[in-house]
């Protein structure tokens, strides 16, 4: 059996992401299979040739099409923005190409469908970029939920702040614009909803409000021109299994720069994660003496896979691209067929109708059901 032939789409910040995983994948592991980096696209020729050299691809091109169809392309990394997502993966499935898709899905919910029809239709898999739950961290935090450590989750909060956006006076670009989706909601906050998934379970309601801090945005070549998404996002949340929660998102967050705050609140104890110290978790319990309880700080370490395959000291600390590495490499096990840990189009459409209900209910008000 050949190696897996990939295909790349961007190489931005993501797409560079993509391609040390793809690169980093087979020695970090050493259970899959070394992928073949088949072809990389980028918007011009000459960007795209050079990328390839950089990034290790075999042959490169400027037409998304030609990668997609190409026959010794057999799974295609999408990292191009949001608008697109949806256009390319239904094209590479329609081709018969397994898909990586960055976050979010698509930017409406009816493009996110059409990309889940697709991929039954094609049986081929399709992922999508949710690399936070892949954290030895979160994966520990989850365990120790499901194992009752702090008994039956009751409450949860995810405060999601960034500062890229902070600046009044940055110049309008895609974000700001409708056709990139609803603003934090989307853009980055589904990636909280990738972790109450795991952490907590189904959110069955929602109720949303949306705030711009910047209503205009100075243009490249003078003037302004209006802000159409929304930078600033509340949700207060109920789960199916009767917990309550909140998350805030805000990407105008000075001082922030990835933190994403987790709290799991349960019956026995608590369980809290910073994805700017992203290497602990703290845990209360209220086990033992009453004088002697409080919160313990517990550093990852090779005991919490697959912290092992990377670094055998404990509390050195996994990155951003470690994580990206490790859902490339449950992606390779899913196409193999055996169980992994992914967030796969029918998971990530669940995550787009809780979007799509929390627009609605910024729009109309109240609660309304995802």
């Amino acid at each position: 059996m050949r190696a897996l032939g990939v295909g790349l789409i961007g190489t931005g910040y993501m797409g560079k992401c993509h391609a040390l995983a793809w690169n980093a994948v087979a020695p970090v592991f050493g259970d899959v299979a070394r992928p073949r980096l088949a072809m990389l696209c980028e918007v011009d020729d000459a960007l795209a040739a050079r990328r390839a050299r950089e990034l290790g691809f075999a042959g490169s091109t400027a037409d998304w099409r030609a990668l997609v169809t190409h026959p010794e392309v057999d799974i295609v990394s999408i990292t191009a923005p949001n608008a697109v997502h949806a256009e390319m993966a239904i094209a590479a499935l329609e081709a018969g190409k397994h898909v990586w898709c960055e976050k979010p899905m698509a930017t409406s919910l009816a493009d996110a469908e059409a990309m889940l029809t697709a991929a039954r239709a094609a049986g081929k898999v399709a992922a999508l970029g949710y690399n936070y739950i892949q954290n030895p961290a979160i994966r520990l935090a989850a365990r120790l939920i499901g194992e009752g450590a702090i008994g039956p989750v009751n409450h949860v909060r995810i405060e999601m702040d960034e500062d890229f956006m902070a600046d009044a006076q940055a110049p309008f670009s895609w974000k700001s614009a409708a056709q990139s989706g609803h603003g934090a909601l989307d853009d980055f906050g589904v990636h909280a909803f990738s972790l109450l998934k795991v952490l907590v379970g189904e959110v069955a309601q929602v109720m949303a409000d949306m705030a711009q801090p910047y209503p205009t945005r100075p243009l490249q070549e003078g003037g302004a021109r209006p802000v159409e998404t929304y930078d600033i996002a509340t949700l207060l949340l109920r789960f199916a299994s009767g917990a309550s929660g909140l998350v805030a998102l805000n990407r105008c967050a000075w001082g922030r720069k990835g933190r994403i705050f987790v709290q799991v609140f349960g019956a026995k104890g608590t369980i809290s994660f910073d994805q700017e110290k992203m290497n602990e978790i703290e845990l209360y319990t209220t086990e033992g003496r009453s004088d002697l309880q409080g919160f313990r700080r517990i550093l990852t370490a090779p005991v919490h896979e697959p912290y092992d395959r990377f670094i055998p000291a404990p509390g050195h600390g996994l990155g951003f691209n470690e994580l990206k590495i490790i859902e490339c490499r449950e992606l390779m096990r899913t196409i193999a067929g055996e169980p992994a840990h992914l967030i796969d189009f029918e998971t990530g459409l669940r995550i787009e109708r809780t979007v799509d209900a929390a627009a609605r209910s910024f729009r109309e008000g109240g609660w309304r059901a995802v």
